[in-house]
């Protein structure tokens, strides 16, 4: 059974960094796309940031170019997002998710599997 099982939210104040981790158990890795999208209150979930299974095709939602850094490592399973000179507006419950597909990976029905989520918080 595959789980996704993010870390690394917290409270830090805006200009600050975070990074976020997101270990996937039970899974051949290397064959999933590897997205994290977030949640602010009152808000619908976002897009944020995928890396593909090929490690070569990384898309950012265009507020956080420049700023966040997706990166994976197959042999940890794990997949990070890290995060800096962030905002108030970076606020929400980010997640991680898992898809087999390699196109359309902006939209989040295309994700296989979720993890629960972590909660990062920046105070201006």
């Amino acid at each position: 059974q595959v789980q996704l099982v993010e870390s690394g939210g917290g409270l830090v104040q805006a200009g600050g960094s975070l990074r976020l981790s997101c270990l996937c158990s039970g899974c051949t890795f290397s064959r999933y796309s590897m997205g994290w999208f977030r949640q602010a209150p009152g808000k619908e979930r976002e897009f944020v940031a995928v890396i593909r299974r090929s490690d070569v095709i990384i898309d950012y939602e265009d507020s956080v170019k420049g700023r966040f850094t997706i990166s994976r490592d197959n042999a940890k399973n794990t997949v990070y997002l890290q995060m800096n000179s962030v905002k108030p507006e970076d606020t929400a419950v980010y997640y991680c998710a898992a898809s087999t597909s390699v196109v359309l990976l902006r939209r989040g029905e295309l994700y296989n599997y979720w993890g629960q989520g972590t909660q990062v918080t920046v105070s201006s």
